[in-house]
């Protein structure tokens, strides 16, 4: 049956290719968008996470994390609670540095834990009010070095050394002090972000549902796929692979159903003669099925190899490397592929109905 299949896609190879172009539209844009979403969740990781953190505390019920703001007066009380080892606070600024509209500005205690665990590569670790790290990303793309001048939202600071973090987005962007990041935010006395250092032995769950006991109107985040769907962008990428399903299934569905109907018509005759030696109405309507489902793989391997390249373009396209990188795993390519095999099941069933209603009598007779 296999000859027959390759053979019949074949003979109008201009009709199947377009249909499996229009296949592999649909299921690129599912591998891309799976895979932009599997990289958000790891950038949602390393923000959690920042300074090897257990667990990120931020305001409740807000959009998007990045616009979080806490007081710093919370940190003493967060200390002094039982499994808590250390917090401390983090303020963001975004689009603050100019010309690297990706990078982030980070304001941190130069006491914290999540500022003495920074590696320095070059220069040294500190953090004086006009003074400023930048992760070795940041370095390589921009060309700067301790000693070097870094404007964050035009105010100047000096470079005093190069570090890594191991988080791509902190690698790539600065470190300023919290006290200077707070002012630019227009925050004073207020963060993004506390990141908790929990006790050896103490658990991440029961220390969440205490803390945000203890703080109402607050949402403490350990694991990153909570992080994923606190974000809108995370959720409105959820949403929108369900909805480029939907549309793949149904479009690419009716694409091959008036493929195989068409060809159906055209091959009347000789499926007539296949029930004529002796095929069963099942084995021919298989033969139809198999020809749509093929007709789907060869969409869906185009595909996917259309989806990991546009997911990367898209973000170069975007300058986002610093917030997300698409992340490809064997259980997205998966999903896109079975988008694919369903097209084709979906668009094969009403011509394989359609063949067992033949009469080879007729059909030959019409022939």
């Amino acid at each position: 049956m296999t000859g027959l299949v390759v053979a019949s896609l074949r003979r109008r190879p201009a009709r199947a290719l377009l249909t499996a172009t229009g296949i592999a539209v649909g299921v690129a844009a599912v591998v891309a968008l799976i895979s932009l979403g599997d990289g958000l969740k790891q950038t949602a990781a390393g923000f959690i996470h920042l300074g090897k953190a257990d667990l990120g505390l931020f305001q409740k019920g807000i959009a998007d994390p990045t616009a979080s703001v806490l007081p710093t007066s919370m940190v003493p009380r967060l200390e002094a609670q039982q499994g808590v080892a250390r917090a401390t606070p983090v303020q963001l600024l975004t689009e603050a540095i100019p010309g690297q509209g990706a990078a982030i500005a980070f304001g941190l205690d130069p006491r914290g834990f999540d500022a003495q665990r920074l590696v320095v590569l070059r220069g040294r670790l500190s953090l004086g009010p006009r003074q400023a790290l930048i992760g070795d990303q940041f370095a390589k793309q921009t060309g700067l070095g301790p000693g070097s001048k870094l404007l964050v939202k035009k105010r100047p600071f000096v470079v005093t050394g190069v570090f890594h973090s191991g988080t791509t987005f902190q690698d790539s962007g600065a470190v300023i002090p919290l006290a200077a990041a707070q002012q630019l935010a227009g925050h004073p006395g207020g963060a993004t972000t506390i990141a908790v250092a929990l006790d050896r032995g103490t658990k991440a769950g029961p220390m969440v549902k205490r803390l945000e006991g203890l703080f109402p109107g607050t949402v403490a985040i350990a694991d990153p796929g909570a992080a994923a769907r606190a974000d809108a962008n995370s959720l409105l990428i959820s949403k929108a692979v369900l909805v480029i399903v939907v549309l793949a299934l149904a479009i690419g569905g009716i694409a091959v159903t008036n493929t195989m109907v068409m060809a159906v018509l055209e091959r009347e005759r000789e499926l007539a003669l296949l029930s004529a030696v002796g095929w069963r109405p099942g084995r021919v309507a298989g033969l139809i099925l198999a020809e749509g489902v093929g007709v789907s793989m060869l969409g869906a391997g185009i595909g996917l190899a259309l989806g990991l390249a546009s997911s990367s373009i898209a973000v170069k396209a975007l300058s986002a490397q610093a917030f997300v990188t698409p992340h490809i795993t064997a259980w997205g390519l998966g999903r896109g592929c079975l988008v694919g095999v369903a097209i084709g099941v979906l668009g094969g069933l009403y011509p394989a109905w359609r063949v067992t209603r033949l009469m080879p009598a007729e059909s030959l007779a019409r022939a």
